[in-house]
């Protein structure tokens, strides 16, 4: 599996981030990749699962099945492996799993439009299309979605290319898309309509002759958070899942709720809200020191902190970007809002290379992230764990904020 570390910002519109996943050698055969999960679906319950999923080895991923159609059309796909990621905003699906004929977006030359969504040592890249998303009950119609992949557009620039290494196919995501439901409304946001040299080039016109060049993308056509344009129910998502015994287990089910305080089953409840920062953080402070870097994503496979010599931890020999301390290491640490709210978290640290072949779930998988704190799935078990977009009205304020 690859390691995949978060990249982004927020800007109160949007947010570019993507999963964290570290590299683990365990393979587990996994109960149900689709992520049917066996969960009752009502019309804002979409069922997730965790295990092995569509590569049959995934640790800690949470998998969900969506539905894309051709726009205003019964001519639809449902595809499962999905990837449910609070750290990134937009739905993209390999394009190997992808047999609809979607509309490729162009820009104002007539140029097919192509993305580049960076993360901090990988990208992913392909063409953006036009679908209607369907997750559970709720529709998103006629949005923008990307494609991964490089069938279409072979030649990768070397602007993307210079951020990461591709990630391109089911092998290398663990996953056959990535449902992207974060703070943010868009992937980009206001960054990629200008031109000049503050254009994060993450999107890109491939003309018939030539070459690919960034180009800018009005955020009306960017790849958006499906959530955020459903009729209702689109002002955020809840994630629950089970507690995961200390060893791990063979995988989980648990549900993915739309709408904060929109129904009579997604209300907050006594949740702690910790608002964010404009980059879409939070801050964590861990044996005494303070670490502004911090969030809670569900697309990242472990708890990420810090490196070896700040947490006197060794890294793993086989799971390449885990820690493997000899025995579970109770640890704790302190998130604060920008809203001022605390919250004191306890968690374990444990060994990943000894973790049982057939196991998918681990709660206490820990890796390195020099310089912050990536609060992954496993900090998902056993919570509700709520994330307001941002801008959008909620019980407890505007978006965008964490609450469980």
């Amino acid at each position: 599996m690859p390691r995949l570390f978060v990249f982004g910002t927020l800007l109160l519109v949007a947010q570019v981030s993507s999963p964290q996943c570290g590299s683990t050698t365990p393979s587990s055969p996994g109960s149900d990749s689709s992520g049917s999960g066996g969960t009752t679906v009502t019309s804002n319950v979409l069922p997730i699962v965790v295990n092995g999923g569509p590569t049959n080895n995934a640790l800690n991923l949470a998998f969900a099945t969506v539905t894309i159609c051709v726009p205003g059309t019964s001519n639809c796909q449902t595809i499962g492996g999905i990837l449910v990621d609070t750290g990134s905003a937009g739905l993209r699906i390999v394009s190997s799993a992808v047999t609809l004929p979607l509309t490729q977006q162009t820009g104002a030359s007539g140029a097919p439009v192509v993305e580049c969504l960076p993360f901090l040592n990988s990208v992913t890249w392909g063409p953006v299309v036009t679908a209607d998303v369907k997750l559970a009950g709720e529709q998103a119609s006629a949005i923008p979605i990307q494609i991964i992949g490089t069938d279409k557009f072979p030649s990768i620039p070397t602007a993307c290319s210079n951020l990461g290494s591709p990630e391109e196919t089911v092998s290398e995501l663990s996953a056959n898309g990535i449902l992207g439901i974060g703070l943010g409304n868009h992937d980009c946001g206001i960054d990629c309509t200008v031109v000049g040299p503050s254009n994060p080039g993450l999107y890109y016109t491939c003309p018939a002759s030539g070459s690919c060049q960034i180009t800018q993308e009005p955020v009306a056509n960017q790849v958006v958070n499906p959530v955020s344009v459903f009729p209702s129910d689109n002002n955020g998502t809840i994630i629950q899942l089970p507690a995961v015994p200390l060893g791990g287990q063979a995988s989980i089910t648990g549900s993915l709720i739309f709408g904060i305080g929109t129904q009579s089953n997604n209300g907050l409840g006594s949740a702690k809200v910790l608002t964010t920062d404009a980059s879409g953080n939070i801050r964590t402070t861990f044996n005494g020191q303070s670490y502004g870097k911090s969030f809670l994503d569900s697309g990242s496979n472990g708890l990420f902190f810090l490196d070896a010599a700040t947490t006197g931890m060794p890294a793993c020999r086989l799971s390449i970007g885990f820690y493997c301390p000899t025995a579970v290491r109770p640890l704790s640490a302190t998130q604060l809002g920008a809203n001022g709210a605390t919250s004191v978290v306890s968690f374990n640290a444990g060994n990943v290379d000894a973790l049982n072949s057939t196991f998918s779930v681990m709660g206490e998988a820990t890796g390195l992230n020099p310089g912050g704190f990536d609060w992954g799935l496993p900090f998902f078990f056993g919570r509700s764990i709520y994330t307001a977009i941002a801008g959008r009205s909620t019980p407890a304020g505007v978006g965008p904020y964490w609450a469980y």
